[in-house]
């Protein structure tokens, strides 16, 4: 449906930029059809005729853009940051210090780490 739309959206779009070329200029030479010259249409008629259809071409590109909006508001639920939370809380390490790891004793001794006693006579 949304694509549907924007591509008549498109069409609206050159369709109104078209029309608004071919109506006469009035401050200059800007407009394509502006020149003189016997056509199917009278200068008044055509103008008319391109008036009426600049204004349909704009209120059909308006209640598209406003459809499109509309739907593309309806099909998003609103985010937010906290939705993206993990709803567990993350595990915290314990708080002791850091500790060297301790290395099992050698069988035989007295397990101390420091230098040994002297051999007791």
């Amino acid at each position: 449906m949304t694509t549907l739309l924007l591509v008549i959206h498109i069409i609206l779009a050159l369709a109104l930029v078209i029309t608004v070329l071919l109506q006469r200029s009035e401050g200059g030479a800007l407009g394509i059809g502006g020149g003189q010259g016997g056509g199917m249409m009278s200068g008044r008629g055509q103008a008319n005729l391109l008036t009426r259809t600049t204004g349909i071409l704009a209120a059909l590109f308006m209640v598209n853009c406003l459809v499109l909006a509309i739907l593309a508001g309806a099909s998003k639920q609103p985010r937010s940051i906290f939705d993206q939370m993990p709803t567990s809380a993350p595990s915290i390490p314990s708080t002791a210090p850091f500790a060297p790891p301790v290395t099992p004793a050698a069988p035989g001794t007295s397990g101390t780490t420091g230098p040994a006693a002297p051999p007791t006579r």
